[in-house]
Formats: structure tokens, C-alpha cells, sequence
């Protein structure tokens, strides 16, 4: 299956099934030295860790990770990173009556159309256990941006019809209620309208904003590789992700190009920055200076034990309801999945972009020479 490898300098390669042995990643092009335990990797993973509350699957898995390769006395290598993380509570009997039916809102057809087969235990790589390679990987990608000065937060944004007040707004708050609204109230808001929703056997979905802190100004690529670009194709290969937006987004159509455009200026210090920031951090396609803004929409969980009408591979006509365990809404367990993707999308554009300038190549030759000749 190709498409499971991402990245350019910075690489993942993700692999495994919902119901198989496991699921892991291996992480490429990581610079030696970074230090990385196993410890810091399951602090993410448990971010998007099964049955944390009542409205996560009550799918119980402890999702312990083991770093098998490219680590030495608690720092990278520079080798490959392999990462595993083994299913431990798989229950592929809840899959078995659907195994010929085309469930509403799943890749069922498709990947039956593609392939001439499919795994039916929890949708295999299509499941969204496969994020947990991804969420691995961001793991190590943040801590690198970390090195830099950079940090990722993501956080929701709404819930159905529940969208939080930026006046309500704190950081600490995300991790203190289980919906990871940085406004309590909201997230009350928000977990009634769970609840309504799950006593009618539903479901919901919402947005993820996400907040990218400390890039410097230049980088990201002006024509395919915008920064953009790629951290949209990045968060829109989460498979419940059905949009994405920067900064005003879709506002900004409505919107006079004088009320759009952002006014730079200087700072006293001589720091040249923007009095708004309705481009959400980028211009061009290349970073400005400015936080980076997008956000994500999520879509409802499409696993819902509602029934449905569908149809089986003999293009018969049946009814579906959706047994095993799945969320009512699948926006807080993704909110991890959204950094660690845009984390990795911009580790790996940042090694890129140390190659376009001459002054800096040579900047870091002469530096070598100073040291020995030796590249260190």
C-alpha cells in the first residue's frame, strides 16, 4: 500500500491495523542528539489514548510504547526511530456481521473498490488506531521544534453547535475537562448536547484550532510546497478531517482587500511585525513571523449504533446498526493527532528551509572548519 510515508527530510512511515498484532511508526531523518525516552512519547499518546471518559471508547488500551531502534543512552542516533505500540484488546467479533455490508460514512466501498478486499475488524488502516504512528512520531517532531523555540497547542474549537468564547479562554483549562475546550463553560455546554446526542445512539463532531508559536519569519516554499499547503495536506490525511482553514479562513471572502490585509510595522526593538494577523501566520505559501492559526473540521463520528440504511456487497439492500466500541464524538482524542501532524509537517520544513541561503551554508561550513574540519 503506498501512501503511508510522509515527510521529506523529516520522514514517517507509518504501519499495522486496528484489529492486527500492533501499530507503529518509524521516524527518519531526526538529528542525533535529541533527547527522547519512551516516557515522553506515551505523555502524547496518552493525549489520544481510548476510554479516558464517557465519551471516548470505552476501547481499553493502555497504548504502551516501546522504541526499538535509534535511541542510545536516552538520545537519538540519527538512525531510523522504530516505534510500537501492540493492540491488546482487540474484540474482531463485533466486526464479523458487517464484514459484506458498505457501512454509511466508512471506507468500506472504497477500499473494496480499491483493493478487492478489505479488513472489516475496525476498518484496519483506515481505523483511526493508525494515529497512533502519527501521534508517535509528532511526539519526536515537537521535541525537536522544542529545541528550536517552537511550540504547537491545539485545542477545540466547538462541538456541534457549542463553539467556546475566546474571552472565557485559558490554556490550562484543555486538559482539565474531558473535551479539551480551553472555555469551561463551553465544554459544560458541550458535554449536554454529548449526552443528548448519545441518548439518541448519535453522534457529533466539531472543529480543532490550532496554534503553532515562536517560527521564524521565511520558512515554507512560494509555489507547491507552500507552508500552507503542506500542513493542509498533513491534517486533511486525518481521516476524519473534512476542512481546513487559516487564519480568517473563509471570512476572508467576504472581506474588502483593505480590510484583509495585514499592516506591518516595527516594533521599538526594530522587530518587524504585523498589527493583525487575519493571514494566520503566512504569506506566500512562507512563514511570517506571526503565530500560525488554522483550523480543522471534524467530522461526526460515522460508528453509531442508530440504525441505517446501506447496502451489501451483492448491492442488496440492509439495515445497519453499528456494534463495538466507538466515540460519540472523535474532536478531543484528535486534537493530539492535529499537533503532532502539523508538528512534523513543520520539523521537516524547517530542515529544508537551512539549505536556502548561501550565507547560512556557509555559515555552518566555516563554523565546522573553526571546530577542526570536522563536521560535528
Amino acid at each position: 500500500m503506498s501512501g503511508s510515508v510522509y515527510g521529506t527530510l523529516f520522514q514517517i512511515s507509518t504501519w499495522g491495523e486496528s484489529h492486527g498484532e500492533g501499530i507503529g511508526v518509524v521516524v527518519d531523518g531526526c538529528p542525533s542528539g535529541l533527547p527522547l525516552t519512551p516516557e515522553v512519547v506515551q505523555q502524547y499518546l496518552n493525549r489520544r489514548r481510548p476510554g479516558q471518559n464517557r465519551y471516548s471508547t470505552p476501547r481499553r488500551e493502555e497504548d504502551h510504547v516501546s522504541i526499538l531502534s535509534g535511541v542510545f543512552e536516552g538520545r537519538t542516533t540519527g538512525t531510523p526511530i522504530s516505534m510500537l505500540v501492540r493492540n491488546e484488546t482487540q474484540r474482531s467479533a463485533d466486526y464479523s456481521q458487517i464484514a459484506d455490508t458498505y457501512r454509511p460514512g466508512h471506507a468500506d466501498y472504497t477500499m473494496d473498490q480499491k483493493y478487492g478486499f478489505r479488513d472489516y475488524r475496525g476498518g484496519g488502516r483506515t481505523s483511526g488506531r493508525e494515529t497512533i504512528g502519527r501521534v508517535a512520531g509528532g511526539a519526536v517532531a515537537s521535541l525537536l521544534l522544542a529545541e528550536l523555540g517552537i511550540s504547537v497547542c491545539a485545542y477545540t474549537r466547538s462541538i456541534g453547535s457549542v463553539t467556546i468564547d475566546y474571552k472565557n479562554c485559558s490554556r490550562k483549562n484543555i486538559e482539565a475537562n474531558p473535551l479539551r475546550m480551553p472555555d469551561l463553560h463551553a465544554s459544560e455546554q458541550a458535554e449536554a448536547l454529548l449526552e443528548n446526542a448519545m441518548r439518541e445512539q448519535d453522534s457529533l463532531g466539531g472543529v480543532i484550532e490550532c496554534i503553532i508559536s515562536g517560527v521564524p519569519a521565511g520558512i515554507g516554499e512560494p509555489v507547491f510546497d507552500k507552508l500552507d499547503a503542506c500542513l493542509a495536506k498533513a491534517v486533511m490525511s486525518i481521516g476524519a478531517v473534512k476542512g481546513i482553514e487559516f487564519g480568517a479562513g473563509f471570512e476572508a471572502a467576504a472581506l474588502k482587500g483593505s480590510e484583509n490585509n495585514d499592516a506591518f510595522t516595527v516594533s521599538e526593538s526594530g522587530r518587524v511585525h504585523k498589527l493583525h494577523n487575519r493571514a494566520g501566520g503566512i504569506l506566500g505559501g512562507i512563514s511570517d513571523g506571526s503565530e500560525i492559526i488554522f483550523r480543522a473540521a471534524v467530522k461526526p463520528t460515522p460508528s453509531i449504533s442508530r440504525p441505517q440504511q446501506t447496502i451489501n456487497r451483492n448491492h442488496q439492500p440492509v439495515t445497519v446498526s453499528v456494534r463495538g466500541r466507538h466515540d460519540p464524538v472523535i474532536v478531543p482524542r484528535a486534537v493530539v493527532v492535529v499537533e503532532s501532524m502539523a508538528a512534523i509537517t513543520l520539523a521537516d520544513l524547517m530542515l529544508i528551509s537551512m539549505t536556502s541561503r548561501l550565507d547560512r551554508i556557509k555559515g555552518y561550513f566555516n563554523a565546522v572548519r573553526k571546530e577542526g574540519g570536522h563536521l560535528v
